[in-house]
């Protein structure tokens, strides 16, 4: 839960690498424009970010300045050195991002990311002062319960360097089920709500990681968080914002869920 005087709710995008660079500058201007006139970014209810491919990532920050936070799909786990092909914490944060997706179920299964390197990763994002969306989530359907422990022992894995080396921060926890990602449409409004308010629960008791979140992702778009506004801090979300106009309904449905 997000501390008192923060936003009510999270909302994030990443476009993985669906959009060429100028349809991405396209999409960022329509958005921040959207965004600035928004009540409930202005109003604070809600707090966006934006997460493009690296080359995008500069006209994103340009695009966007004051009225989202724009972040990095991956890094490294070192900060610097002969490491041809990577990108550092610390150079994304001196560009100006705020936050960096780590873990996502694509990463690990397309290109071998363990838990260890996901625990390296998260804590390379907190030591440099930026945000992780840890991407986490059971690979196949199950229960509710064996989900919860499954994403539990990943938070707590994925957190375990950071811990033992005193780096703090917040984390945006990005539930996400391997098995809805790509699906025509996510998890059952219950199904996710037992889970998101169990996850909620285990990393508001985090006190290294002060102000951490939970948010939903896996086929999320237009339409779910009003069903789901009472068990999550939020909504990550993919290929349903690529049209702008559904980030301003996803908007509007925040203002109204947060009334």
């Amino acid at each position: 839960m997000p501390p008192a005087g923060s936003p009510r709710f999270l909302i994030g995008v990443s476009h993985k690498m669906y959009f060429s660079h100028a349809r991405t500058v396209d999409w960022c201007r329509d958005v921040a424009a959207i965004a600035r006139d928004h009540p409930a970014i202005a109003d604070g209810t809600v707090e966006l970010f934006v997460i493009p491919t690296y080359l995008s990532v500069p006209a994103a920050l340009e695009a966007f300045q004051s009225v989202a936070l724009v972040g990095a799909q991956d890094l490294s786990t070192e900060d610097s050195g002969a490491y041809t092909g990577e990108v550092s914490g610390s150079e994304i944060a001196e560009l100006g991002c705020r936050v960096v997706e780590v873990g996502h179920a694509e990463r690990r299964r397309l290109f071998g990311e363990t838990d260890e390197i996901v625990a390296s990763k998260t804590d390379a994002a907190l030591r440099n002062g930026l945000d992780p969306v840890l991407c986490i989530g059971e690979a196949v359907r199950t229960t509710a319960d064996d989900a919860i422990a499954d994403c539990t022992a990943q938070i707590a894995s994925a957190l375990e360097p950071s811990r033992t080396a005193g780096h703090h921060g917040r984390v945006i926890v990005a539930y996400e089920p391997h098995w809805a990602i790509g699906a025509s449409e996510p998890a059952s409004a219950e199904y996710i709500g037992t889970v998101c308010s169990a996850l909620r629960e285990y990393v508001g008791s985090l006190s290294d990681f002060p102000g951490s979140v939970v948010i939903y992702g896996g086929s999320a778009g237009p339409g779910l968080l009003g069903e789901i506004a009472d068990s999550v801090d939020g909504m990550f979300l993919g290929r349903f914002a690529h049209d702008p106009e559904a980030v301003r309904v996803i908007l509007d449905e925040a203002a109204d869920a947060a009334t």
